[in-house]
């Protein structure tokens, strides 16, 4: 799948957001947010999926961008 630069921009900063927010995480008490674990592993697969999509991305044929 290819994607136009906007949407890899887009999901470029999503992915740092989640990152942010992971890295935010360590700073706070983990008994004190209730399914820390299932949130940490819900930020950490959202990171590898998008990583996954700007990896594949890259692959493929360049796409023009899409007039909106």
């Amino acid at each position: 799948m290819t994607l136009t630069r906007a949407e890899r921009e887009r999901i470029s900063d999503s992915q740092l957001k989640i990152q942010a927010i992971a890295n935010s995480l360590n700073c706070v008490d983990p008994k004190k947010i209730p399914h820390y674990e299932e949130i940490r592993a819900c930020l950490e697969n959202a990171d590898k999926s998008l990583g996954g999509v700007l990896r594949s991305s890259e692959s493929g044929p360049p796409h023009p961008e899409r007039k909106h």
